[in-house]
């Protein structure tokens, strides 16, 4: 039996993943259709939380950053009520900053590189659908590029995502030949605090677009604070341009006088 705590905060082995998610997975079968979200996610879903049995893109817009923390903050509010999440092929995933944005760490399992052959690496993710509540997974052109995820692989996870009720969360886009019943677009992201050579980070503005099919084929957007200069995932308030006060035409002063007098 593994201890939970240190395992989670550890990259643990591939061979050890079918274990420990038989020692994490619920007893309990008669669970929420849903699981909960962050507050700052209610506009970007069609109702509140991720419902248990589909499949969630994250990615960002060439040249944008910010997808990966986007799927973190999308994981935290699941991990935060008891959820078990696994991240998996996110090599460059900071415990720090999935804290920052809201993960509880003791209940977070980082695969970072669950092995080069492809039959591996699929059975390495469905052992963890099979035990956690939300997986993320590193999908998009790289994945493909590395031969790691294909479309019959991609089918057969999405269908055992549905069949055990897990969420699984695509990172970079959508699994190869499916379509996500949600997806997530960073569109722009841009660091607050920095002036000319001073000052220091305080927190991300994202924008990011929603879409996907079903329930959430209405397109939807806002912007978020990923995180904030509280150093919590909220929705950033719109920004007010002021509108510039164009000064009377010459004469129109007078004239309007003169009207008046008559």
């Amino acid at each position: 039996m593994f201890d939970h705590v240190l395992v989670a905060r550890a990259q643990v082995l591939a061979h050890d993943v079918v274990s420990l998610a038989e020692s994490v997975r619920p007893v309990d079968l008669a669970r929420d259709l849903r699981l909960p979200v962050l507050p700052a996610f209610d506009p970007l879903l069609p109702t509140s939380g991720l419902r248990r049995g589909t499949t969630a893109a994250i990615e960002a817009r060439p040249g944008v950053t910010g997808a990966a923390s986007l799927a973190l903050a999308l994981a935290a509010g699941a991990s935060q009520a008891g959820s078990w999440v696994a991240a998996v092929g996110l090599g460059t995933l900071g415990l720090a900053a999935a804290a920052e944005l809201g993960v509880a760490l003791e209940r977070l399992v980082v695969v970072a590189d669950p092995g080069r052959e492809r039959a591996g690496w699929a059975s390495v993710v469905a052992a963890l659908v099979d035990g956690f509540d939300v997986v993320l997974v590193a999908a998009g052109p790289s994945a493909r590029r590395g031969g790691r995820l294909r479309a019959g692989d991609a089918r057969r996870l999405v269908a055992r995502v549905r069949e055990r009720g897990a969420v699984l969360v695509a990172v970079g886009g959508d699994l190869p030949g499916e379509r996500s019943h949600l997806r997530l677009t960073v569109t722009s992201a841009a660091w607050q605090g920095l002036g000319d050579g001073w000052g220091h980070l305080q927190g991300r503005r994202v924008a990011v677009d929603a879409g996907g099919r079903g329930d959430a084929a209405r397109g939807r957007r806002a912007e978020l604070w990923l995180p904030g200069p509280d150093g919590r995932v909220t929705v950033a308030d719109p920004i007010t341009v002021p509108i510039p006060l164009r000064p009377p035409a010459a004469g129109a002063t007078g004239d309007r006088h003169a009207g008046a007098g008559t």
